[in-house]
């Protein structure tokens, strides 16, 4: 069967976004910054606060890393040299499961088991040390209620974590009862940040004049440096939370996936923006191509990207994914259509995401000018997938017209842990 040419154009034109509605994304998402600034509770995005500013590039010493954001945990132990430069100096990670081996993540599995799992990787970073003093920084990507740099209280676990006796207690008063327990007494935990503000304060460390970082892989966050001029609180990097940005026109593919998932509602501009979910939104549009509304074939981001990549004669490699997933074979006119659908929502999904960051740039420079600077950016659909980072800058320019070549976008792929330990190294200059 061929695709119908008709119903293909009115899907192609739903992921569409031009630039009125670029603006209007960009102008809402400053509307909404600023109404969260004077009341969170007022705005879409959450405005959490991290208690760090950001480094002096001239942050030296030994530090550690705890970079807890998945059932992967790792330690490293970091020597920080000013100015950008850094040598990681050990590093260990495993696993919190193993699959008939261990589990200190599922039902059953208790705070305590979990945090002397983590203390025992701390012993291996510092080489069974117990004497030298170390602070120790800590990437916790989990909901958290903080009131300054060193505590954060777990909300509610995510990701398939069920470990017992976390939620509601302050994470690194659980590492260091663990530390203490193995006569590791000399590492002390004093600092904890979010994975996206780890982004910015390892870009920022190397580079001046860095105000934004960003995760642009399978989930998406933003955070950003606010200065809060004109007030009394101390300038600090804000974390906002930004997948559950609402100011959006979705489409009907957004809105029947946003119904059928776990959280309708909720997390709008990560549905139509993010690793996870994009393959999803092209499956739906392929199922009501073929004439099979309704059914999932599972779809990645990854076949998307070697959909869009594929130059071989006839689209041969766009033919072989879609027929294992669908069961159907596709003529080469079709191929094409596909191909161009994948890079419409890649498209849609850089065009959504810069203009949240223009919104922030905006929002900076206020009545000036914008000022140069680095957004930076981690994740595997910025580093990855094609067709990501052209569009990117294609909409800043577009946005900012002649002040555009004023910003670009760095990657920042080793933040977790050097964020960290940069958190660590600028907690003595907070005490």
């Amino acid at each position: 069967m061929a695709f119908d040419k008709n119903q293909f154009a009115e899907i192609i034109e739903e992921f569409k976004i031009d630039g009125t509605r670029l603006h209007e994304v960009a102008a809402d998402f400053r509307y909404d910054l600023r109404q969260g600034l004077d009341d969170p509770s007022a705005s879409s995005l959450r405005m959490l606060k991290s208690y760090v500013g950001l480094p002096t590039g001239e942050e030296t010493g030994e530090y550690l890393a705890l970079d807890f954001g998945g059932t992967n945990v790792r330690v490293l132990r970091i020597r920080l040299d000013g100015h950008g430069k850094f040598e990681v100096l050990k590093k260990v990670a495993k696993p919190l499961r193993v699959e008939g081996v261990y589990d200190f993540v599922g039902e059953g599995s208790t705070a305590e088991q979990q945090f002397d799992f983590i203390a025992e990787l701390v012993d291996e970073a510092i080489e069974g040390d117990h004497t030298t003093k170390y602070l120790l920084g800590h990437t916790f990507s989990f909901p958290s209620e903080q009131t300054d740099l060193y505590n954060a209280k777990l909300i509610i676990w995510t990701k398939e974590f069920a470990t017992a006796g976390v939620e509601g207690k302050v994470v690194n008063d659980l590492l260091k009862e663990a530390l203490h327990r193995q006569g590791i007494d000399n590492v002390e935990p004093t600092a904890v940040i979010n994975d996206t503000v780890a982004v910015l304060l390892a870009a920022a460390y190397k580079q001046a004049d860095t105000y934004i970082g960003s995760i642009y892989a399978t989930g998406h966050n933003t955070c950003y440096f606010e200065p809060f001029k004109g007030k009394a609180e101390r300038p600090m990097i804000l974390n906002l939370e930004s997948g559950g940005f609402m100011k959006l026109a979705p489409n009907r593919f957004d809105a029947e996936f946003d119904a059928q998932s776990e959280k309708p509602g909720e997390q709008r501009l990560e549905k139509m923006v993010s690793g996870r979910y994009m393959g999803e939104l092209f499956g739906m549009a392929i199922a009501e191509l073929l004439g099979e509304k309704g059914k999932k074939y599972g779809f990645t981001s990854i076949d998307m990207s070697n959909i869009i990549l594929d130059e071989t004669a006839g689209l041969a490699e766009v033919g072989r994914i879609v027929s294992a997933k669908t069961g159907h074979d596709l003529e080469e006119v079709d191929r094409q259509r596909l191909q161009e659908l994948a890079a419409a929502l890649v498209v849609r999904s850089a065009r959504l995401v810069t203009a949240t960051y223009v919104g922030i740039i905006w929002q900076l420079a206020g009545d000036e000018a914008i000022k140069k600077q680095h957004i930076a950016i981690d994740g595997s659909v910025y580093e990855k997938m094609p067709l990501a980072k052209e569009n990117i800058m294609r909409a800043l320019s577009e946005l900012l017209g002649e002040s555009a070549p004023l910003v670009d976008t760095v990657l920042e792929n080793g933040g977790s842990g050097l964020g960290a330990a940069i958190a660590a190294a600028m907690s003595q200059q907070q005490a």
